[in-house]
């Protein structure tokens, strides 16, 4: 195995991470509106994830910096072709860590219901957003020969893309609420729980859709196997809920994304942006990719890294592992 294709596995186990991690964190976000019936509820979500969410984006940081390192032609064509909705995407998690931070700052009603809803919509329109992204890059857009995007902003707004939005957004839901039935006491874990049996039923359609209509259009046999796993992964979530297991319904719905991220890039290769224009034009892991010299510095560098990152981020989930309830929030201080 060459050296970018080590890369283009590395840089699918990165958004695979953050899918994974930061979905329960998008999931949280919205249900602070489905699920939350108080201030003191909607304080409760917000603490399950408090300690953690920006962690979590660490793995889109480092994403997007193994992008430009290890590939700078498909991190051109993307971030130039896709400017529009990556701009949307940063600008809502700007605003989801200011509100995080400010909106316990001030005790008004309307401070904290505007940073709260500010927490909902930058929660929801990302977790959509990056749907009709990896909708795209697996369909394939339109590249010219000098591999640049050539096509607009509404060329992004295909059918196909817009499922893979409507996949993301009710998988990252459905994670963020078993996520929550598993951090929470009381009244709020049982409905959690109920609401993820619905939110869930949905997801299975509009995933299996998806997986379904990208597994004909550019899979083969690995990607077949993926896409096995992410169904059967899906349902049996569903069952470890409906049972009263929070912790295997969590586990299930994460080995959901993961397979589900799996199988769209397993589609891709060799590809990293398929041309609809002409098959020849499409950015590949070998004339995308940077030299073999700076592949093995960094190959070294992450081997370094990672494995120290990895240990702290696990070391902050275990400390910060206890469930809560609205008995654990205190009045406020103002």
């Amino acid at each position: 195995m060459e050296l970018h294709d080590v890369w283009f596995v590395l840089i699918a186990v990165l958004w695979t991470g953050y899918f994974f991690l930061e979905g329960f964190d998008f999931g949280v976000g919205i249900l602070t509106k489905l699920l939350a019936r108080n201030r003191p509820e909607k304080r409760v979500l917000i603490n399950t994830i408090g300690p953690v969410w920006d962690g979590n984006e660490v793995w889109l940081l480092t994403a997007g910096g193994a992008t430009f390192a290890a590939f700078p032609e498909w991190y051109a064509t993307l971030f130039s072709g896709f400017y529009l909705p990556l701009l949307v995407i940063l600008v809502c998690l700007i605003v989801r860590g200011v509100a995080f931070e400010y909106r316990a700052k001030r005790p008004e009603e309307n401070w904290q219901r505007n940073w709260e809803n500010a927490i909902f919509w930058s929660s929801l329109i990302p977790a959509f957003l990056w749907g009709v992204a990896f909708g795209n890059i697996v369909h394939g857009v339109k590249i010219d020969r000098n591999l640049e995007y050539v096509g607009g902003v509404g060329d992004l707004l295909n059918p196909c893309a817009l499922l893979g939005g409507l996949v993301t957004l009710t998988l990252f839901t459905f994670h963020g609420t078993v996520f929550t039935a598993l951090k929470t006491v009381g009244d709020i874990r049982e409905r959690a729980r109920k609401l993820a049996l619905r939110v869930g039923l949905v997801t299975a359609v509009a995933a299996l859709v998806f997986l379904l209509w990208t597994q004909a259009h550019t899979g083969n046999g690995r990607s077949l196997v993926a896409l096995v796993v992410a169904v059967v992964t899906l349902v049996s979530a569903l069952v470890a809920n409906q049972v009263g297991r929070e912790g295997w319904a969590f586990a299930l719905s994460g080995v959901t994304i993961v397979a589900a991220v799996a199988m769209l890039f397993l589609s891709l290769f060799p590809n990293v942006m398929p041309s609809t224009l002409n098959a020849d034009w499409s950015l590949t892991v070998t004339n995308a990719s940077s030299s073999p010299y700076t592949l093995k510095i960094m190959t070294w560098c992450a081997g370094i890294a990672t494995p120290i990152i990895l240990l702290y981020q696990g070391w902050t989930y275990w400390v910060f592992r206890k469930r809560i309830g609205t008995q654990h929030i205190a009045e406020p201080a103002h």
